[in-house]
């Protein structure tokens, strides 16, 4: 297995997010590119990980079983596309239960770390839409990038304020996709 590793958040970064939560796999609606841009990096040799927050499970807008068919549905059209993804770490939990893998915390990109052993690093890049992703890729030791699809835009305007001094010289770009061309050259 590679060494090279991109890890990413799932809501907003590979599939439509939504305000009302994505609760079942006919929600599950992949951004235009990003199955594509996938398995363009397992094309070029990348292992793919992805590590999202699911408090929908704490909240009981949707079981474990929903959550396995929402990621097998994104497995599949990975694997149609000619990629796959190595690893899928979520947090079951809401953000008041004080766990260790909600993001910001990096205990998911620890978790993907552990499975996969490969040293988290800023050789290891975190592509998310929010600023709990960036954070929790700073957090884990890596290098943060955000896309501005899902709640990217809202978070582009955070990133250009002051008080997040800590997150300058984030990259930013439109979507996956465009991450992916970019780092592939």
């Amino acid at each position: 297995m590679s060494n090279k590793l991109v890890i990413l958040d799932r809501d907003g970064v590979i599939n439509q997010d939504s305000d009302d939560y994505i609760k079942s796999a006919d929600e599950w609606i992949p951004i235009p590119g990003s199955i594509e841009a996938i398995a363009k990096l397992s094309k070029a040799g990348y292992s793919i990980a992805v590590a999202t927050n699911q408090s929908g499970l704490a909240r009981g807008y949707f079981d474990s079983d929903t959550l396995s068919a929402m990621h097998r549905k994104m497995i599949d059209l990975v694997s149609q596309a000619g990629g796959s993804i190595q690893h899928i770490a979520f947090c079951p939990h809401g953000p008041d239960d004080n766990c260790l893998c909600r993001k910001p915390k990096p205990g998911l990109l620890k978790q993907i770390s552990a499975s996969l052993d490969i040293q988290l690093s800023t050789d290891v890049v975190f592509v998310g839409d929010s600023m709990s992703d960036l954070n929790a890729g700073i957090n884990a030791g890596c290098r943060s990038v955000l896309v501005q699809t899902g709640k990217g835009l809202k978070s582009f305007v955070k990133l250009k304020e002051k008080e997040n001094s800590h997150l300058q010289g984030i990259a930013v770009y439109n979507d996956l996709l465009d991450f992916v061309n970019d780092l592939l050259g």
